[in-house]
């Protein structure tokens, strides 16, 4: 098993590469949907930088409840991700999907004004998330079908930074509401509802939808069939059925990707756990919560195309599996180093390192190994693999928080991640000459 990319459904020669220069190897339509996500991820992650804090001290949640709610805030996207990808694949209009993706998680943002238990909270949260689920596979799909398969890496890079601009701002803009309202947290739930609107009206007006051309089929032109709406033109096929899109699951390759993703996913502790706990062992105070994310998000912005594009170079295998290396570090760090001013910096760096190495990278793996028709559900068979054992994770994760406290819980996470490391490493092992 390999994460090389095979086939090129856009293929540069060398001409080309000369005409377009360094500039010119992501599509406009990238570029238009990391703006979006950028806007997108604004507004969730004002939310998702203060709903740990607010949970835990504001509400009294447990670590179990927490944990809970922070699963169903994964697994549910990770659920729906696998109707979005083949109802994007069978409509064969990404962008609609996306679009209802997007717009049923800017509805759910004022929602939480109202929602103040359990019950309704996880309500609110698992239909943010069903937006969440329906959205990524036909957007990943859109970049996946404007981009050369040799630069699928430095495409995925360029979004995920993009993206992860929207995340280093949102927590910064919740630590600022923060400190200058009243009510803090109804206010940054309220500001977070109209920046998401903003997103959905971005994503409406200027991206190419069926049947429009975009910037992307312009420089495809020379080289093979246009894009238009994150299809490409051809003969007209029947509508994809639900077996067929299963039918990928025969694939070895795929197969060997999707359990690797889910293996490793089981051992990768939440995001919101991993900022309590360093808020914990470094004594930060809780007005200073929300800038933890961010320390994430600057390394991950500064770092995702750089790796994105070593990864095509290199090879996706090699910088996925290198990726979850630096977390089991940043783990080990957080259980044995000493509370020193470094401590923080290092544990954000080695996470923000983390998932530039792995968040794009893997959906650029996919290239060579699904079908153009089949793309989003390729997206989604794997997304939804990785993100269901998150919610294993967290769940576990709480529960053993809540039994035996953070530090054998943290302990159990880092042994399993290094067995489950090495197992990948042996499954995803390149074969013959290929990387």
């Amino acid at each position: 098993m390999y994460l090389t990319d095979r086939s090129q459904p856009v293929q540069d020669g060398p001409d080309q590469d000369r005409r377009r220069g360094p500039g010119r190897r992501v599509a406009p339509v990238v570029l238009v949907l990391g703006t979006v996500s950028l806007i997108t991820d604004v507004s969730s992650e004002m939310v998702t930088a203060v709903l740990p804090l607010y949970l835990v001290t504001t509400l009294g949640f447990s670590p179990l409840g927490f944990g809970t709610l922070d699963g169903v805030y994964n697994g549910v996207s990770a659920l729906v991700q696998l109707t979005g990808g083949h109802l994007a694949d069978r409509v064969r209009d990404h962008k609609l999907l996306a679009g209802i993706g997007y717009g049923l998680s800017a509805l759910c943002k004022p929602l939480l004004l109202f929602a103040g238990g359990i019950g309704s909270l996880g309500a609110v949260l698992a239909l943010e998330r069903t937006g969440k689920g329906l959205r990524t596979a036909p957007r990943d799909a859109m970049i996946s079908l404007s981009t050369p398969a040799a630069n699928q890496g430095r495409a995925f890079g360029v979004h995920r930074a993009m993206d992860t601009t929207g995340a280093m701002l949102g927590p910064l803009a919740a630590f600022l509401i923060l400190r200058a309202a009243a009510d803090g947290y109804d206010a940054v739930f309220g500001v977070s509802a109209c920046v998401a609107v903003l997103g959905v009206l971005v994503l409406v007006l200027f991206v190419p939808g069926k049947g429009k051309s975009s910037g992307a089929e312009e420089e495809a032109a020379a080289a093979g069939p246009p894009v238009r709406g994150g299809e490409a033109d051809g003969p007209a096929r029947p509508p994809v059925r639900v077996r067929e899109a299963l039918a990928l699951l025969r694939l070895p390759r795929l197969r060997a990707l999707a359990g690797c993703a889910a293996l490793l996913g089981l051992t990768t502790v939440s995001d919101a756990f991993v900022y309590l706990l360093v808020q914990r062992r470094a004594g930060i105070g809780e007005e200073w919560f929300p800038l933890l994310p961010l320390g994430t998000a600057v390394v991950f912005l500064l770092l995702a195309v750089p790796v994105g594009a070593l990864a095509d170079r290199v090879g996706r295998r090699t910088v996925f599996l290198a990726g979850h290396a630096l977390l089991l570090t940043a783990y080990v760090l957080l259980l044995w180093a000493p509370a020193t001013a470094a401590l923080v910096p290092l544990v954000l760096g080695l996470h923000g390192t983390f998932y530039a190495a792995t968040d794009g990278v893997l959906p650029a793996a996919l290239t060579g190994l699904v079908p153009e028709h089949l793309r989003a559900s390729g997206l989604a068979i794997v997304g939804t693999s990785q993100a269901l054992a998150r919610f294993c994770c967290s769940l576990a994760f709480g529960a053993a928080w809540t039994v035996w406290g953070d530090g054998p819980a943290l302990a159990g996470s880092a042994a399993g991640l290094l067995c489950c490391a090495a197992v990948a490493g042996l499954v995803l092992r390149p074969a013959g000459g290929n990387r």
